[in-house]
């Protein structure tokens, strides 16, 4: 049977950040995979992500297919919806994320990135938007005025929660040995947020995952290279 694809969005997100990925996403075109794009922004903390995804799948019989991927936050919701599974999940895309808890060195900034916030705004999307995106994309108005839109609209009551969450994320490390599905990892090479090398720290771990650096770019993947992520996923899904 056709599969199904669910996409997670990552922190500070809309589920317009996937836009440009289904734009170029040939299993959805060609093959007729039924992606669906889930809504985290309501949820107060990760595992509480994971059963809203999991809401978004419940018409969707056993006997079909499922794939599941994830964009930054969106990847450790990814992970806890295999941790609490009610059912097989066939295939897990991890996209500019990792598998490891917070560092708690973080957590002063994590405080004052929700103050400022809280404080102002368009100037933290401002400054959200050009320290996540890389240099190619910060010298494209077009593209950063994209970005910038779709934070904007993410609400700052719901990053103010997520920043929360994300602070409390389980280790997943363990998870990833016992994991068998076809599993995809890919991150920006020069991503400052997440680092590859803790991306590829999770490709290491499940058997047979592959694993995609992406060259020229930053953290914002879906919408910095949306065709490069669509063939990776295309790849991902084909035989699924």
């Amino acid at each position: 049977m056709t599969p199904v694809l669910l996409l997670i969005p990552g922190m500070t997100n809309t589920p317009r950040v996937w836009d440009r990925v289904r734009a170029h996403l040939q299993a959805e075109v060609q093959r007729g995979v039924e992606v669906r794009v889930t809504d985290v922004r309501a949820s107060a903390d990760i595992p509480a992500m994971a059963a809203t995804a999991w809401r978004e799948l419940q018409d969707v019989p056993l006997e079909r297919p499922l794939a599941i991927a994830g964009f930054s936050m969106g990847g450790y919701v990814a992970l806890q919806m295999v941790v609490s599974a009610p059912r097989p999940v066939q295939a897990l895309a991890l996209v500019c994320t990792s598998a490891r808890p917070d560092n708690p060195a973080v957590a002063p900034m994590r405080e004052r990135a929700t103050a400022a916030a809280q404080r102002d705004w368009e100037r933290y999307i401002t400054s959200v938007a050009s320290a996540l995106a890389s240099p190619d994309t910060q010298a494209d108005p077009q593209l950063m005025q994209a970005i910038r839109g779709d934070l904007r609209e993410a609400g700052v009551d719901a990053t103010v929660a997520q920043q929360r969450a994300v602070a409390q994320r389980a280790d997943q490390r363990p998870l990833l040995a016992t994991l068998k599905l076809k599993a995809l990892v890919i991150a920006g090479a020069l991503d400052p947020l997440i680092s590859p090398a803790h991306s590829k720290e999770a490709a290491d771990a499940i058997a047979g995952a592959r694993w995609r650096e992406v060259e020229g770019a930053g953290h914002l993947l879906p919408w910095e290279r949306p065709q490069a992520l669509a063939a990776a996923m295309d790849e991902w899904l084909a035989g699924l």
